[in-house]
């Protein structure tokens, strides 16, 4: 099929390269020229493992064009693939300025017949707003779908290639066929339903899915204070098929462009139908005070933060990605900061687009993650790369000023704690520490 992708950041350039693999002809447009222009080189604007290989690939197989020409993509394609941003206004509502935007571009540009799917997350209600603003551009025939996406930064390519589902919101049956064909090639498990429902679907789901993350930490902030594991409390609790494992790992809270904007969002949309989402308020509440977890640890193994030296591990708000977006790091060097603390970082990816956001002359940028350490009072892990896994712990109790290492991703086993040397703080585990040498608990499988 003849696509164009409007917009070519994490929704719209995986999508569209993705479908490209797919033999679709694709057309991905954004209004920066010094993006398209890097695009063409096969040089992506975003960090997303294997994404430029497979841009180079569709490039030479001519399954794949870059344009600003927004016009002239419309004009060639028959399916229009709106991937432009929804980003959170002060109120927590999403901000639909852009796909607005866009939607008047593409019905002016029509020269006929055209299918409009929106895969920006967007508040329910908006598709049909957006077909208010295409016909009021255009005087032809077209038809909107709502295709949510379910990617998650990282492994964005691998969970559009090889979705759990696809939703799919269609208000005209005829279309069901159509759609059904453009997605059979990466699932055969796709929902049909109605345009709202599909719009319900993404912010739903990721609430859901936030909501786990929280339960986990209060789950974890109890355990401290009655002597149990989470870690192994998890794996119990995640053996129910009712429950699952996923999203079940303790640690300082999620962040990102996704759950912190759409678990807001959904509050924003419960409140204008007057109802108060009050379980979905205490989730963000939870998410925001488990990041200052970190603080409070700091805090209970130094005394005080004024002058103390701190190494940070990690700045992105997950793995394999440089999103900084809602970061708990953002917060946590800002406090540090603030409270007089001096600050050495590393983060294999992240760091400019850190620095970008927040500096300060107590900052140490950092290429390593044993320069990190170096000279500090404790090291405080907030992302769990695995880069961090495979450092040597009894080095890096040689190279630290006091031995305290507080891991906010329980990244580290006892047995690697028992041998380490360090004074060593997790989130929802018993107390640790490798200064005495001491023994693995004898959890496991029977």
């Amino acid at each position: 099929m003849k696509l164009a992708v409007i917009g070519t950041g994490y929704v719209g350039l995986v999508s569209g390269v993705c479908f490209a693999l797919k033999d679709n002809k694709v057309i991905c447009v954004d209004m920066a020229e010094e993006k398209i222009e890097k695009l063409k080189r096969a040089e992506s604007p975003i960090y997303e493992p294997g994404i430029e290989e497979l841009i180079e690939q569709n490039l030479r197989e001519e399954r794949l064009e870059f344009t600003s020409d927004l016009g002239e993509a419309v004009r060639r394609s028959d399916i229009i693939i709106l991937a432009v941003g929804t980003p959170s206004l002060p109120n927590g509502e999403a901000n639909l300025q852009y796909i607005e935007q866009a939607a008047a571009d593409v019905g002016a540009a029509m020269n006929g017949y055209k299918i409009i799917m929106t895969k920006s997350t967007v508040p329910v209600g908006t598709n049909e707003k957006i077909r208010e603003v295409v016909a009021r551009h255009t005087r032809h025939a077209f038809d909107i779908v709502s295709a949510p996406e379910f990617l998650r930064e990282g492994s964005a390519i691998s969970d559009t290639l090889h979705p759990d589902r696809i939703i799919i919101g269609i208000d005209n049956p005829e279309l069901r066929e159509t759609m059904v064909e453009l997605h059979q090639d990466f699932t055969d498990n796709i929902y049909v339903t109605d345009i709202r429902s599909a719009e319900m679907i993404k912010y739903a789901s990721n609430a859901f899915l936030a909501t786990k993350i929280s339960f986990i930490n209060e789950i974890a902030n109890i355990c401290e204070k009655v002597g149990a594991d989470v870690t192994n409390v998890a794996v119990g609790m995640g053996m129910d098929k009712r429950i699952g494992s996923s999203f079940l790992q303790a640690g300082i809270g999620y962040g990102g462009s996704c759950f912190p904007k759409d678990t807001n969002a959904l509050i924003q949309i419960a409140g204008n139908v007057d109802y108060e989402f009050k379980l979905l308020k205490s989730v963000v509440e939870v998410n925001t005070d488990q990041r200052y977890m970190i603080i409070s640890k700091l805090r209970e193994s130094l005394g005080q933060l004024n002058g103390i030296h701190v190494g940070i591990w990690g700045l992105s708000f997950k793995p394999n990605t440089d999103d900084i977006r809602e970061a708990p790091s953002l917060e946590i060097v800002e406090t540090l900061v603030k409270e007089g603390a001096f600050v050495k970082v590393h983060d294999p990816i992240a760091m400019d687009k850190f620095r970008e956001q927040f500096d300060h002359e107590h900052i140490q940028w950092c290429s390593t993650a044993e320069e990190a350490a170096l000279g500090c009072d404790a090291v405080c892990l907030l992302t769990d790369w695995d880069h961090y896994r495979q450092v040597d712990l009894r080095m890096l109790g040689s190279v630290l000023r006091k031995p305290v290492l507080i891991d906010g991703r329980n990244v580290f086993s006892e047995q690697q704690i028992a041998e380490s040397g360090l004074e060593y703080y997790s989130v929802g585990r018993p107390r640790m520490s490798g200064l005495n040498g001491l023994s693995p608990s004898v959890a496991g499988a029977v």
